[in-house]
């Protein structure tokens, strides 16, 4: 993570500046460069001594040995200016990875909340081997659904109880949420080994 000195963690307007600092570092290397050149491109370790060990007198002597400290200098600050500048642009990426990765979720859970109906009852129990539990009821299913019952209609528990009554060997169709997500399901209330004709306990939610 890249910090500023304080603990605190960079912002992009100040990365932006390190940025600019680094343009900054190169154009000044690039003019040393540029006068070392206009110098009979003597460069950073061409000789400044002629062949009889004196210095030259065809090029400023002072203006070669200041460009190439200078340059020496800017490099070394470059160098420690570029280490910032990749530490607080991975920072930045990881950061906004992150919020992208948060704000996806966010919008993932907002949709489903939405796109899901309400429910009015839930399951509170499933016997095994009963009608419920062919039909793959499961304990902590929220019903939005029971053949004509639905939260716009549905007063108390009496009225699933009707439906089931009247739909004693025909299938039902059930809609529960499970998980965040819908399911349906087909339920034949009907006889068998234990209680009633469905086999499993329903409660009303709470809203």
């Amino acid at each position: 993570m890249s910090e500023d000195g304080s603990g605190r963690a960079m912002t992009l307007g100040e990365v932006q500046q390190l940025v600019r600092r680094k343009d900054e570092l190169e154009a000044q290397i690039r003019a040393c460069y540029q006068l070392l050149e206009d110098q009979k491109g003597v460069g950073t370790d061409g000789p400044l001594v002629d062949a009889e060990g004196f210095p030259r007198a065809d090029i400023d002597l002072y203006q070669v040995r200041a460009a190439r400290h200078s340059i020496a200098c800017l490099q070394n600050d470059h160098k420690a200016l570029m280490k910032q500048v990749e530490e607080a642009l991975h920072q930045l990426h990881a950061r906004e990875k992150e919020k992208h990765a948060r704000d996806e979720a966010e919008a993932r859970a907002e949709a489903m909340s939405q796109s899901l109906p309400p429910a009015f009852a839930k399951v509170n129990a499933v016997t095994p081997e009963s009608p419920a539990s062919t039909s793959g009821l499961q304990v902590d299913d929220e019903i939005v659904e029971f053949g004509s019952v639905n939260v716009h209609n549905f007063k108390s528990l009496q009225n699933i109880a009707t439906v089931v009554q009247h739909s004693e060997g025909r299938p039902l169709s059930v809609t529960v949420i499970r998980n965040g997500k819908k399911v349906h399901l087909g339920l034949t209330p009907k006889r068998w080994a234990g209680k009633g004709l469905l086999g499993c306990d329903i409660i009303p939610l709470q809203r």
